[in-house]
C-alpha cells in the first residue's frame, strides 16, 4: 500500500480541494440542466451527493498527513480550522439549518487548495525534528 505520508499530502489535498470546488460549482447547474432538460423533481441523485462526503474523507487523510509533515504550527491550525468549516458548510445544507451563501463554500475549497499548496511549497520538514506536532 503506498504510503500518503511519504507520497506528499498536499497534492492530494490540492487535487480533493479543487475537485470539490468543481462539484460545488457543477451542482447548480445540474439543477438548472435538470429542469430545463427532463422537467424532473429538484432532488440530485444519491451519487452526486455522496461526493460530498467523499471529499470531505479524502480532504481530513490529507490534512491530517500534511499537519503531522508541517514546519509551521500556524499552518496545521489553518488547515484544520477550514476542514471543520467546510464540514460545517457540507452538514449545514444538507440540514438546511441555516442559509449561508455558495460563496462562502467557493472560498472555503479554495483557501484549503491555497493552503495545501503553500504548505507543499514553503512549509516542509527535511526530517522529523522540524514538524509542528514534534513541538
Amino acid at each position: 500500500m503506498i504510503s500518503i505520508h511519504k507520497k506528499k499530502p498536499d497534492n492530494l489535498g490540492i487535487i480533493a480541494s479543487l475537485l470539490c470546488f468543481i462539484h460545488c460549482l457543477a451542482t447548480p447547474l445540474l439543477f438548472v440542466l435538470q429542469a430545463t432538460t427532463f422537467n424532473v423533481s429538484n432532488s440530485v441523485s444519491f451519487w452526486w451527493q455522496s461526493f460530498d462526503l467523499i471529499f470531505l474523507i479524502v480532504g481530513l487523510i490529507a490534512i491530517y498527513h500534511s499537519s503531522k509533515t508541517t514546519s509551521k504550527m500556524l499552518m496545521k491550525y489553518l488547515l484544520w480550522f477550514f476542514w471543520f468549516f467546510l464540514f460545517f458548510l457540507v452538514v449545514n445544507e444538507k440540514i438546511h439549518f441555516f442559509h449561508i451563501p455558495e460563496f462562502i463554500m467557493y472560498t472555503t475549497t479554495l483557501s484549503l487548495s491555497a493552503l495545501h499548496f503553500l504548505n507543499l511549497r514553503y512549509c516542509k520538514c527535511k526530517d522529523d525534528s522540524c514538524c509542528a506536532s514534534n513541538h
